[in-house]
């Protein structure tokens, strides 16, 4: 069904020979040759039309029957008027902006039939029963004033629910008030960055490889970026004391993109080096729910809750969409922090705390992880499996954890040709992104997430992907 056009601007000029009739075929013709009018618009009434530009509905009758006649549009009794694809019936490119170099744009790829980005969980899987039933208990609680402005660390129920779960499930070190509610990671470094580099610490070091939020987070901020390798322990100490980095981010339970875990001799090297140098350590614990090995280990911040700032989010455990995270900040930092959330946008909606407060406290998110966790580690498995048995000398490196493998392709292979040919297949799959990345390491490895997937697709996905780079 097309979409409705309520409104429709046609300019005349009743100074001008030209009828007026000719005058809104014109205007109405220029308008889907230009792409202003897109295909499935539904042209308003020829009543309404004539009503908004001042002329006798015959007029307009008669410029939509000729419009009709050229295959600009359709008219229907009863339905209405509709643009047509005008592209298509002429077998040109549709209306768009050229090239850099003036030329008309390449044909688009094909549409991915399977996409392995990393990531992303199974939206599908998103529990909305036990979702709508928090949010209709958290309506018939809610005092009014929290439909107003609330507190800017958080609603109080909420700080106190997430502090109690990060302590039972993360092994955080935390009281309620120095929990932060936040609209996602993103949103929390901001705050975070804000109030180190007022505070004088402007040299943040992070991972390589990594990942873009954080290093585009830290030049806006005006910081700077000192890139620091990992290895199979996790982040150097040894090359981040070269540096004069006083703020380390960092990936400790499931780095981000190998998948190694910190080891504990790093991690009590990382808390000295905090120490030493009076600086903080930043912990994105960004997909710790989903290990499938064995249990995960406690957060860095149990170990130093002086030194680390904690991050979590609901990005990858329920949806982005929710926007909802948190941060468990020092007592040297909460109150600057809060400071800067008050001053940029005041608060989290109190409704989407209030709900999240109330699923929480039932114990939704513990099963729908428990749930998901089953789900999750059946498609790693058969994702390593299907590469195991289609493309021998590949490896998949780190832990068993998280929605995404950090992939080694067999000698010979180039992950950007992979990458290239799979596209014009359909298939979607990634090279890590980051710059700093050794050249000689990134054109050998791949990052392919497998948490929007279901098993079948991942070896459908996966036997095609080789099969594109054999020309088959």
């Amino acid at each position: 069904m097309g979409s409705t056009s309520p409104e429709l601007f046609v300019a005349l000029d009743r100074s001008r020979p030209r009828g007026l009739r000719a005058q809104v075929e014109e205007g109405l013709r220029s308008a889907i040759r230009d792409g202003r009018l897109v295909p499935g618009v539904r042209l308003p009434s020829s009543r309404a039309l004539a009503a908004d530009l001042g002329v006798t509905r015959g007029v307009v009758v008669d410029a939509y029957d000729q419009l009709a006649a050229e295959g600009y549009v359709t008219t229907v009794q009863g339905s209405g008027t509709v643009v047509n694809d005008i592209a298509a019936l002429e077998g040109r490119a549709a209306p768009g902006r050229p090239g850099p170099d003036g030329a008309a744009a390449a044909a688009p790829a094909p549409a991915l039939t399977h996409d392995f980005r990393s990531g992303l969980p199974d939206l599908g899987l998103f529990p909305r029963n036990a979702w709508v039933r928090a949010t209709k208990a958290a309506m018939a609680t809610m005092p009014d004033a929290e439909l107003g402005y609330v507190a800017t660390g958080g609603l109080p129920r909420l700080r106190h629910a997430v502090a109690a779960y990060l302590g039972r499930v993360r092994g955080v070190a935390c009281s309620p008030d120095h929990v932060v509610v936040t609209n996602g990671f993103a949103h929390g470094f901001s705050l975070v960055l804000r109030a180190l580099v007022d505070g004088g610490h402007r040299d943040v070091a992070l991972e390589v490889p990594g990942y873009a939020d954080p290093r585009e987070q830290v030049t806006f901020a005006g910081a700077s970026v000192h890139r620091v390798p990992v290895d199979g322990e996790g982040i150097r100490v040894d090359e981040l004391a070269r540096t004069p980095a006083d703020v380390a981010v960092v990936t400790p339970a499931h780095q981000s993109p190998t998948g190694v875990v910190m080891s504990p001799p790093r991690r009590r090297q990382l808390v000295e080096w905090a120490r030493a140098t009076s600086g903080f350590v930043v912990e994105d614990d960004y997909d710790a729910e989903y290990r499938y090995d064995r249990q995960p280990v406690g957060a860095l911040q149990g170990v130093a809750p002086d030194r680390v700032v904690y991050h979590g989010t609901l990005s990858k455990s329920l949806a982005p969409g929710m926007r909802l995270g948190w941060l468990v900040a020092p007592d040297e930092l909460v109150d600057e922090v809060i400071r800067a959330r008050r001053v940029t946008d005041h608060m989290t909606a109190s409704l989407i705390q209030a709900t999240f407060a109330e699923f929480l406290e039932r114990g939704d998110l513990d099963r729908h992880l428990r749930r998901c966790r089953l789900l999750y580690k059946e498609r790693r498995d058969v994702l390593v499996a299907t590469l195991d048995e289609v493309l021998p000398g590949c490896a998949v490196s780190g832990v068993s954890a998280g929605l995404q493998a950090f992939v080694t392709l067999p000698p010979g292979w180039d992950s950007g040709e992979v990458v290239r040919r799979a596209r014009q297949r359909g298939i979607g799959v990634y090279q890590v992104d980051d710059p700093a990345m050794d050249p000689a390491w990134k054109s050998r490895t791949l990052l392919l997430g497998y948490g929007t997937q279901r098993p079948e697709q991942l070896r459908e996905g996966i036997r095609r992907l080789v099969a594109a780079q054999d020309g088959r």
